[in-house]
């Protein structure tokens, strides 16, 4: 079968289509015909071997896994002993084991039905980022009332955390570039702060302090931020690709325990099949949509994981085979 793969580390030069071995069929698990794969910075992360830390489970000197991708959307073309949820024919996403490829395997507690008026690219785009933004809004505990900056609102996580916080009923002030200032509003942020031209860590300048800030974006020092989070406020830090190339956003959740005065959550998301059909029930009910705005195919994986790294798009990047 035809995947994405990289058979060292590197930058976007690395990628190649290649045929491969067909994914093994394990109890618990499906085989998925793949219809379209998210793109997240984690595979930047597992291509680039950064931050080098990494490569102690990743592989030291090349990676074990060759093929790249995890949120996944198709078609069920086989099914392990075990799993009772699922038949070959059934639609279905969530999350899989190497996913930019024509077939991947993937536990069945990590998938659940394609939800209804949903297509296969808006449904790749969701899982890893929107149980990321879930995660989140778990550490910062109840949200309504209050008020909640999101750093990279404009990206995948922040642009479901946007329609997350603010269905829950926070006041959500998004933090991106003017070019996605629409695209956050449209998804339910009540103000967005232009980063380019004004500190959100600045009180006299940002429009108000916060309750809550969800940071994905990661520019900025701890310090700064414990000036415009009130009392009690929590400081959750996620997805950054700041801290250097041995630690990356590691170094920077360090310094949490020693910033007087700041509660700081350093968020660690992983895959919950709990999580998956929470958001597969708020897709279907309306209450989440899909931020998938651009599609590229297996053979331009490069173009899509730089134009990811670029932020060229708002929301989400799929591929499709």
């Amino acid at each position: 079968m035809r995947a994405v793969v990289r058979r060292e580390y590197g930058d976007t030069s690395v990628l190649h289509v290649e045929d491969v071995a067909e994914p093994a069929l394990e109890p618990g698990h499906v085989i998925i015909d793949v219809a379209a794969a998210g793109v997240n910075m984690a595979e930047w992360h597992l291509m680039a071997g950064r931050p080098s830390v990494a490569r102690l489970a990743l592989g030291i000197r090349r990676p074990k896994r060759p093929v790249l991708g995890q949120d996944v959307a198709g078609v069920v073309s086989d099914v392990g002993e075990g799993v009772t949820r699922f038949a070959v024919g059934d639609a279905v996403f969530g999350s899989a084991k190497g996913s930019w490829a024509e077939r991947a395997a993937a536990n069945a507690d990590l998938l659940q039905p394609l939800p209804p008026a949903t297509s296969f690219e808006q449904a790749a785009a969701v899982p890893m980022s929107g149980y990321t933004a879930l995660q989140a809004l778990r550490a910062v505990g109840d949200v309504e009332g209050r008020s909640v900056a999101i750093t990279g609102a404009g990206g995948g996580v922040g642009s479901y955390a946007v329609q997350l916080a603010a269905a829950r009923g926070a006041h959500v002030t998004a933090v991106c570039s003017a070019a996605k200032a629409e695209f956050v509003r449209d998804l339910g942020a009540h103000e967005v702060i232009d980063y380019t031209t004004t500190d959100p860590t600045n009180p006299g300048r940002a429009p108000r302090h916060f309750d809550a800030v969800l940071d994905f974006a990661g520019g900025l020092p701890l310090t700064r931020w414990r000036r415009v989070i009130t009392p009690g406020g929590r400081l959750v830090l996620g997805g950054a690709e700041n801290g250097g190339p041995v630690l990356g956003p590691l170094a920077r959740s360090l310094q949490a325990p020693f910033t007087r005065g700041l509660k700081a959550t350093t968020l660690v998301a992983t895959s919950n099949g709990d999580d998956i059909a929470a958001l597969a029930d708020a897709l279907g009910g309306g209450t989440l949509r899909s931020t998938r705005t651009a599609t590229y195919t297996f053979a331009q994986a490069a173009q899509a994981v730089d134009a990811l790294c670029a932020a060229i798009h708002p929301g989400k990047i799929v591929l499709v085979p």
